[in-house]
């Protein structure tokens, strides 16, 4: 018999959800065979079968936070006659070894509570719910250690019976339904957050409170890298097997203003600054479960072409969930495009602990004065800098992307920051 664990998530990941499973109970699976899927704050992964066997029990459902090392299903030999007893949430209380609830939870004969993706409660609390239909969720506990006994769950239940306008607790997701209210007596359908669009949410959210942003603007003639590319493109694509496109130039603008600009380049560590000598440079890409930020490493090391073959890999791995965690980490300046779909002008959100990201925006034809008496309409385009304050201050800020228009404007100059 072997159980299915868990695996090491990578540094400061503790845990995930268990999206999807790929065997069902009483499968037979080789050595190697996927029999899950787990998403992460950052990516998600496959668990592999580690020898094998029948699938016996699936302990966890889809749906259940999982924690690193925990026992998430059961494989035995194709002979095995029965499946190993093993508590569920899933499973009824009835099944569930008796726990009295008023057992004190520090005492060391107490039995474990049975444990779900969200909530410890005793067997006990757990039957309460189901019967009088309440969210366990939504139950407050009195335990020290926060597992929800059969008393809170009934002190919840009068509680909310004595409220003047009870509404339903917790709806399915997915379930349209509407609300008791006629000022807002509206269909409404509720979806629960994937924990990557969680994880976001709460970068974001972090970002704005603990740095100090800023956002400055200029713009960039276009007309300079069009031609290139122009004049260009066919005789690369020919020759390295990828387009030349708009991130090879920006990449090496930003690394090329880094190298003037090094605080942008840098993250605060308590009291301290660090200044980092190499450019992994995060490109922000867009995926069917939200935002992921891999990294082109030593960026200011490669071509173009290179530049061009290493976001294309990375972006289909995104978009098809299958970056490693190591391709996520380490980033020191972020570039995102919001231009590919259709903004003209935005605020991009620092990739905290970095202290600069540089959004780039839709190209569009304006009037641009060529001198004091001649107008002509050029591909401009928007670019904006957000920075921390703390470190990085506005003449700083305004030099940086006053030096990646200069250099986007002349592409020969890029060659030399190479």
């Amino acid at each position: 018999m072997a159980e299915i664990k868990v695996p090491e998530l990578g540094e400061s990941i503790s845990e995930g959800t268990l999206v999807k499973w790929i065997v069902k109970e009483g499968d037979s699976v080789n050595q190697g065979d996927v029999l899950a899927e787990l998403e992460t704050d950052k990516v998600n992964l496959e668990i592999s079968a580690e020898e094998s066997g029948v699938v016996q029990k699936l302990v966890r459902a889809e749906g259940d936070n999982v924690l690193v090392g925990e026992v998430i299903a059961v494989i035995g030999a194709a002979d095995t006659a029965a499946a190993p007893q093993i508590i569920t949430e899933k499973q009824s209380a009835a099944e569930a070894p008796s726990v009295p609830a008023e057992q004190p939870a520090t005492s060391p004969a107490a039995p474990a509570a049975v444990v779900s993706s969200d909530v410890l409660a005793t067997p006990a609390a757990r039957k309460y719910a189901r019967e009088k239909g309440i969210d366990l969720r939504e139950v407050p506990s009195r335990d020290p250690f926060g597992r929800v006994n059969q008393e809170d769950v009934k002190s919840h239940a009068a509680a909310v019976s004595s409220a003047p306008s009870p509404v339903p607790s917790a709806p399915q997701q997915g379930i349209i339904f509407e609300t008791s209210s006629e000022a807002s007596a509206k269909p409404v359908e509720r979806r629960r957050m994937s924990r990557r669009r969680q994880t976001i949410a709460n970068r974001l959210v972090q970002a704005q409170h603990t740095a100090a942003m800023l956002t400055t603007f200029n713009e960039v003639d276009m007309t300079a890298i069009l031609d290139v590319r122009k004049r260009r493109k066919d005789a690369f694509k020919e020759k390295y097997d990828v387009n030349l496109g708009f991130m090879s130039f920006f990449t090496k603008a930003v690394v090329g203003a880094l190298k003037t600009y090094p605080l942008l380049n840098a993250e605060i560590d308590g009291d301290d600054i660090l200044v980092k000598k190499f450019y992994d440079i995060g490109i922000a890409v867009s995926a069917k479960e939200g935002l992921v930020v891999p990294v082109v490493r030593d960026a200011n090391k490669l071509g173009f072409a290179e530049i061009e073959k290493e976001i294309l890999t990375l972006a289909n791995k995104a978009r098809s969930n299958t970056l490693s965690l190591a391709e996520l980490q380490g980033g020191t300046f972020t570039i995102t495009n919001g231009g590919v779909f259709g903004s003209l002008l935005s605020t991009p959100i620092l990739n905290a602990p970095q202290v600069g990201i540089l959004g780039m925006h839709k190209i569009q034809l304006r009037p641009v004065a060529i001198d004091a008496e001649r107008m002509e309409n050029r591909p401009m385009m928007y670019i904006a800098l957000s920075y921390d304050h703390r470190i990085v201050d506005g003449a700083e800020a305004v030099g940086f992307l006053v030096k990646v228009k200069e250099l986007l404007e002349d592409p020969e100059s890029l060659l030399l920051e190479g």
